[in-house]
């Protein structure tokens, strides 16, 4: 019996190391991927997330598994770095879909910052902004969006700036200049000095009557930003990247050459689009999801009847147009292959 005792209490041991040996490989996993994703970019020159410490409640506003930002050699990551360590602040401009989001989320990754989101195009109040008293006395205050930044720090990301309301802007106006602080003329004009860590970056489509609502922001906020960086799509009209043909084929699952076609597509979809006789250009991510589709069995053009083409517009002239495209490219391809 005894011996029997020694012998389940070996087989215990030996699964409790086990156990341990596995939770060591993955956490070093883990530990290894975020490290690849840093060695990407020359970011801890200008940020290091190792100097970054937040409250534990905010660790889970820090983004994490990010996708990889690929661009032509524009070095977008270590510009937007840049920026933040000079200025505290940037604006990011470009048509929808050419990765404006995804790279802020990314630069917080790297940076270990919580980040701040507001959709300037959404009808939200100064109160949610900045704040409001609560309670049936109105007793108590709670702090908006850009106040809990301001207080706390991170990177508040502003996107579709353009479509703020001057009020909000002006409010900003303090914490963007060498006073750095903000009035809280709701809270009997208390003053919130901004947080060492607390940096700002908008994001704006190109103002044009096709995005409703938009307005060229005010000189004294555009003066204010500093840094603005330029974005587009990777392939457009007949400059094909190569990269994004690679990305689609990876992330959507099929081979290189239907990749390739989907790609050439989407690039003249884009070139449409931006001469203004489309009203959508599609994203690299709409590519990966036709992609998708199309790795379950359907065909270039039935992946792109369900995705791409009622995603351009509900025009059904539009969407015929969207096919035509689609239809040539194809065409093309076919001849290529009997060539």
């Amino acid at each position: 019996m005894e011996q029997k005792n020694k012998i389940i209490s070996s087989i215990n041991r030996t699964r409790i190391t086990s156990d341990k040996v596995n939770l060591s490989v993955s956490v070093s996993k883990i530990k290894k991927d975020t490290h690849s994703l840093s060695k990407m970019y020359d970011f801890k020159k200008y940020m290091d997330s190792s100097d970054m410490a937040f409250p534990e409640e905010m660790h889970e506003m820090i983004p994490k598994d990010t996708p990889p930002y690929l661009d032509n050699g524009e070095h977008y990551v270590e510009r937007i770095g840049r920026a933040l360590k000079f200025f505290k602040q940037c604006a990011l401009i470009g048509p929808s879909g050419t990765g404006k989001t995804h790279i802020v989320y990314l630069v917080a990754e790297l940076a270990g910052l919580p980040i701040w989101e507001i959709n300037c195009g959404l009808a939200t109040s100064v109160f949610d902004l900045f704040g409001r008293y609560v309670g049936l006395g109105k007793e108590n205050w709670i702090d908006g969006l850009i106040t809990g930044w301001c207080r706390k720090g991170g990177i508040l990301y502003l996107d579709e700036a353009n479509m703020m309301k001057q009020d909000v802007a002006t409010k900003l106006n303090p914490l963007l200049d060498q006073r750095g602080h903000m009035v809280l003329t709701e809270k009997d004009s208390e003053i919130i000095h901004r947080h060492k860590h607390a940096y700002m970056i908008i994001s704006m489509n190109p103002v044009s009557s096709e995005f409703a609502g938009t307005k060229p922001i005010n000189a004294a906020m555009r003066r204010r930003m500093s840094v603005w960086l330029n974005f587009d799509y990777m392939s457009i009209g007949e400059n094909i990247d190569e990269k994004e043909i690679k990305m689609v084929s990876e992330r959507g699952g099929i081979s290189l050459s239907d990749a390739e076609c989907i790609v050439k597509i989407g690039a003249r979809l884009r070139k449409e689009y931006k001469m203004g006789d489309l009203p959508y250009g599609p994203s690299i991510g709409d590519l990966v999801n036709w992609a998708k589709i199309c790795s379950d069995g359907a065909s270039i053009a039935e992946g792109g009847d369900e995705t791409l083409v009622p995603m351009t517009s509900d025009d059904q002239e539009v969407q015929n147009e969207v096919r035509q495209i689609i239809k040539k490219v194809l065409q093309i391809k076919t001849i290529i292959k009997t060539l």
